[in-house]
């Protein structure tokens, strides 16, 4: 193509994917003033991408299939749009040669690599081959029918690695340490790729022990002109899947990171590839680089080279794919500072990573300078369990390594999501790890650590001021943070003013607390021996603000459906319930020869969900007399004191309130 012959950039460009990576996309459209359109399934239609795009379309109901995978479908929204171009973000099309090749057939500009590219570089064992050619040291490999590969797998070097040959992200991919089990994991193998890729092709290659895993991000035009802009270091990973990923790499000595710099550059010319691409290499111990793979699209950890060098990746993209040349050279690319992003997925580290899907009750994001949040929402949803459970990416920038693990630390322990699982804590505790800090990592470093590094968020639970937590949920559960312009229920029937003692669950222990002086905004108790004054300063969109015996601190608080009070203070997460009715709730003493009598009321309108006494029983003070279950939150009704059960009103499934009498005790004495 002639230079001279440039064409204006787009008016519109369709964004043929969904949450994070559409909102990243259209942001930077925004920039370029280029109005963007969004495409959704039935399930997205209220998702943020949505809301917030230019206009949006219709996929309908359906499997991904029949939505965001639906070539013929999205071609004629574009074309019904009036989108110049599609921007296929990565993931679902955007490595899909027949895809490229459909918006060309259909006079719709690719915003990425030719189909040709894609063609030869997205097959592992036709990559494996052009770089080669171009002088790139590879692992050894062998591929081939399965029958092909078990017999001439007789002699390869053990441990060895199953891929898929049209694989990516972590998908089709198992180690082989014993050779027995080689012949059932290639057809487990062949049969995940079947499933996932459409082709059941597999491959097999020297597996190198504790490698460091490093990509260099190239950036091509269609006038032949190629850059690097420097590496990205992806070696902590889970399930074969990054989660962390840094630039510049603590490991790269400056000869290396020129040499492999300069190597994805030359393989990338080679095949005349233009867009933003990805070359993926293994370090080994000896720092030999042996070529891995290419990825051509925009990578999900694109934001790290983009904090360091300062170029939109996106907005190059887009200039490439209407016809511009590369407008800087080699040596006008410098890394600045020091980057690391996180990926926010929503599942649960210490039940082998497995997704959690469901209802984000609180949603509250870090804000501070260096820190950049590519996120697919803004407030509480729904987090879908048909797609990938990566919420969110959280990139933080210092002038130095130790100075950007700090940022990003920080950034994390104020990152509140309540109501699902999330990596966070793991996350975390992960970037606090003396061998990460050391740089002493591998793509192994989850696996060999992971229960240490499980066991320190339980160990940093147990180690925080429990004083804080209970004080912050002592003020949220009072409502003494509220507004007090119309009566509460407690105000109603005088709850807390005849509160005396409350007994409160806290994890799997439970906590007395004598209460001494209760006022709006502020509460003195003593727990243990100790005194505590605690005040409520502010409560905004769940963010607490508090003191404690004078000092300031603030901390998350959210109340799921189970009644738990989860209180997020520097990354560490609490539950508390309280489980105890008043002690002293409208007690009537009267004296007689046995003893003293007492009414129990219902602390609030609720359902009897459990009696455990019977009449004419002797009660411990402390012993649950019954259960009352009020706003998804069960009350224990507690024994005041030793008693004697004179009469029991209710029974399990009766509904009260206030005015309800539940028990009459009388009191025994010792």
């Amino acid at each position: 193509m002639d230079p001279t012959m440039i064409k204006p950039l787009f008016q519109k460009i369709l964004i043929a994917n969904r949450g994070e990576i559409a909102i990243r996309i259209q942001h930077t459209l925004h920039q370029l003033n280029i109005s963007s359109v969004a495409i959704y399934a039935l399930h997205d239609r209220d998702a943020l991408f949505v809301t917030q795009s230019d206009e949006a379309w219709p996929l309908g109901e359906g499997s991904l299939a029949d939505t965001y995978l639906n070539i013929e479908k999205i071609i004629h929204i574009a074309l019904q749009s009036g989108a110049q171009a599609i921007h296929p973000g990565y993931g679902f099309l955007a490595e899909n040669p027949s895809f490229a090749q459909a918006c060309q057939d259909n006079g719709l500009v690719f915003i990425g690599p030719s189909a040709a590219s894609m063609l030869l570089m997205g097959n592992k064992i036709e990559a494996r081959k052009a770089a080669q050619q171009n002088g790139l040291t590879v692992t050894q490999g062998l591929t081939g029918t399965v029958e092909d590969i078990l017999r001439e797998a007789t002699d390869f070097p053990l441990p060895l690695l199953v891929k898929a040959a049209a694989g990516g992200g972590g998908k089709g991919m198992r180690v082989v340490k014993d050779r027995k089990e080689l012949p059932e994991i290639i057809k487990a193998t062949a049969r995940e790729a079947e499933s996932y890729f459409g082709d059941a092709t597999v491959y097999i290659e020297q597996y190198i022990e504790q490698p460091r895993h490093i990509e260099i991000q190239v950036l091509g035009d269609q006038y032949g002109n190629a850059v690097h802009l420097f590496e990205r270091e992806c070696s902590i990973q889970r399930r074969y899947q990054k989660i962390i990923e840094e630039s510049p790499s603590p490991t790269l000595t400056p000869q290396l990171r020129e040499a492999m710099g300069a190597a994805a550059v030359a393989l990338s010319k080679s095949i005349g590839y233009y867009s933003a691409g990805t070359i993926e290499f293994l370090v080994d111990q000896e720092m030999k680089f042996y070529f891995l793979e290419m990825n051509t699209r925009i990578q999900v950890e694109h934001p790290v080279t983009e904090m360091v060098t300062g170029i939109d990746l996106v907005k190059e993209q887009i200039r490439i794919a209407g016809g511009e040349p590369l407008s800087f050279k080699q040596q006008d690319i410098v890394q600045k500072g020091h980057a690391i992003e996180c990926r926010i997925y929503a599942e649960d580290p210490e039940n082998g990573f497995l997704p959690s899907p469901g209802n984000i009750l609180l949603y509250n994001e870090p804000v501070s300078n260096g820190l950049r949040i590519d996120s697919s929402l803004n407030a509480p949803t729904e987090i879908l369990s048909y797609y990938d459970p990566m919420i969110s990416k959280l990139i933080a920038s210092g002038e130095n390594r130790d100075a950007a693990i700090q940022k990003a630390v920080e950034a994390l322990k104020q990152y509140a999501i309540h109501g699902i699982k999330t990596n966070i804590p793991f996350l975390t505790a992960l970037l606090e790890h003396s061998d990460f800090i050391a740089n002493r990592i591998s793509t192994s470093f989850c696996d060999q650590n992971l229960q240490r590094i499980v066991n320190s968020i339980q160990i940093n639970k147990e180690q925080q001021n429990a004083s804080l937590a209970l004080s912050a949920f002592l003020l949220f559960d009072l409502e003494l943070i509220q507004e007090r312009s119309t009566k509460t229920i407690w105000e109603y029937i005088s709850y807390w003013r005849q509160c005396k003692q409350l007994l409160i669950e806290h994890e799997t222990n439970h906590i007395m607390i004598q209460i001494d002086i209760l006022h709006p905004h502020h509460i003195q108790y003593v727990v243990d021996g100790s005194r505590y004054q605690a005040e409520s300063i502010d409560f905004r969109n769940g963010r607490l603000r508090f003191r404690l015996n004078g000092i300031p601190y603030y901390c998350f608080v959210s109340v799921d459906a189970s009644g738990c009070t989860l209180i997020q203070m520097d990354g560490v997460y609490s539950c508390f319930r309280r489980t105890s009715a008043l002690y002293s709730t409208d007690i009537e003493n009267e004296h007689s020869g046995a003893g003293e009598s007492g009414n129990l009321h219902a602390p609030m309108p609720g359902k009897v969900i459990q009696v455990n006494v019977q009449e004419g029983q002797h009660v411990n003070r402390g012993t649950v007399l019954l259960i009352v279950e009020a706003m998804k939150m069960e009350n224990n009704i507690i024994a005041p004191s030793d008693a004697l059960v004179e009469k029991v009103f209710v029974d399990v499934g009766d509904m009260v309130d206030s005015k309800t009498q539940l028990i009459i005790l009388n009191e025994t004495k010792s």
